[in-house]
């Protein structure tokens, strides 16, 4: 069974195999045995990987998804977006994907979260486990769905409110979002992907012995590419508000006279015609990009940049570490999780030290490589197949806990 809260956790075996996969998957094939127990899981998230808003909370989904369905789970993903796009293959960096499950449109971004209970009973199927996926606006399904429910939860978006919504509405959100998870979760077992995201549900009163920690993992890299013999810089995620790529354009400003070299701005949405319009020189926006090409950049850059004002766990800073990337960040929630300050790269406590940190490895081939293989050696404890043993774990503990006379 996974820990109740562990910052850095030790390798997790997969659980023994219950069932026969349906679709191929990296997790391996299982022998034949009895049915899994919960044997068909629902999941409720806003988002498919095929959504060009998808982000780390859609990948995540679609790798607990993958792996279950290899595991001989019946999985449905029930989520917001146009029914045409979530019916074609799965576009994962302009790569065609195929999925091992059912995706399900309950139908748009915002109509949706009305929709889904209908939908849920439609569409979805009866199920022996329903996964909330709360990443803000929350569906409160203990207040419509009778059976057997587990709460995901990546980061609690407290902060976030006030910086995509006027005033009113932001205290409205923060006031729903902590009460779904806080109240009408109060019978059910959160899945946090940190021990910050653990540490965030306990300070709005959710029970330590509610709260199981599960990882994201990571994709075995394959073989590494030599670094860039200039400087390279990377950033990559959504181009959004919290990601604060507005502050690492100015404080390039600053490193680049320092350095030289070049920075490289990874993915793309909304803020992203107003960022380039404010880059400066030596700067690249890629847009989305392939995941050959995310590998390359990945093995070549010299440090990954996340200037993001909180993270649930930042899988690309695992997925810089497989590549032996170091990366530089703030000290914030989520990042605390996934870098180890001054092992795996380094966090700052502000502009300043962000920049020193930057000029500092730019400078020392030596730190940098320390740091580096660190990193590497660190992200060979994160893999899928234990991201999927632990969830299992809990959705089974879920399941069983919610049977009559438990």
């Amino acid at each position: 069974m996974p820990q109740h809260v562990q910052p850095s956790p030790p390798p997790v075996q997969p659980s023994p195999p219950l069932g026969t996969p349906s679709a191929p998957s990296p997790f391996g094939p299982s022998p034949s045995g009895p049915p899994p127990l919960p044997r068909r899981i629902v999941f409720l998230a806003r988002r498919d990987l095929g959504n060009p808003a998808a982000g780390g909370s859609e990948l995540l989904v679609d790798r607990i998804a993958d792996g279950l369905t290899a595991h001989g789970h019946e999985v449905t993903l029930l989520c917001g977006g146009p029914a045409p796009k979530l019916s074609a293959p799965l576009e994962q960096g302009g790569t065609p994907v195929e999925r091992s499950y059912r995706v399900v449109s309950a139908g748009g971004d915002a109509g949706h979260f009305l929709r889904a209970p209908r939908r849920l009973a439609r569409r979805a199927g009866d199920c022996d486990l329903l996964v909330e996926v709360c990443n803000g606006m929350p569906y409160l399904a203990p207040l419509w769905h009778r059976g057997p429910t587990l709460c995901l939860v990546n980061h609690v978006h407290t902060d976030l409110w006030g910086m995509r919504y006027p005033g009113p509405a932001a205290r409205l959100g923060r006031r729903l979002e902590h009460w779904a998870l806080a109240g009408a979760h109060r019978r059910n077992l959160l899945v946090a992907v940190s021990g910050s995201t653990a540490s965030a549900l306990r300070a709005l009163g959710v029970e330590r012995d509610r709260i199981r920690l599960v990882h994201n993992g990571v994709e075995e890299p394959g073989p590494l590419a030599p670094k860039d013999p200039e400087p390279l810089f990377l950033a990559m995620g959504r181009l959004v508000e919290y990601k604060r790529i507005d502050l690492l354009l100015r404080l390039w400003e600053r490193v680049r006279p320092v350095t030289g070299g070049r920075l490289v701005i990874v993915g793309d949405g909304p803020e992203r015609a107003r960022l380039a319009a404010a880059a400066g020189p030596g700067v690249t926006f890629t847009g989305r990009i392939s995941e050959q090409r995310k590998h390359q950049l990945l093995c070549s850059a010299w440090l990954l940049l996340h200037p993001s004002v909180v993270e649930g766990w930042g899988l690309v800073v695992m997925e810089a570490a497989a590549r032996r990337t170091p990366t530089v960040g703030f000290d914030i929630p989520g990042l605390r999780d996934s870098v180890e300050d001054g092992v795996t790269g380094l966090l700052a406590r502000g502009e300043s030290a962000f920049a020193a940190h930057w000029c500092t490895l730019a400078l020392s081939a030596r730190r940098r490589d320390a740091l580096g293989l660190a990193a590497e050696q660190r992200a060979a404890r994160f893999r899928w197949s234990h991201t999927v043993a632990d969830f299992r774990a809990v959705a089974a503990e879920a399941f069983l806990t919610a049977l009559p006379g438990r």
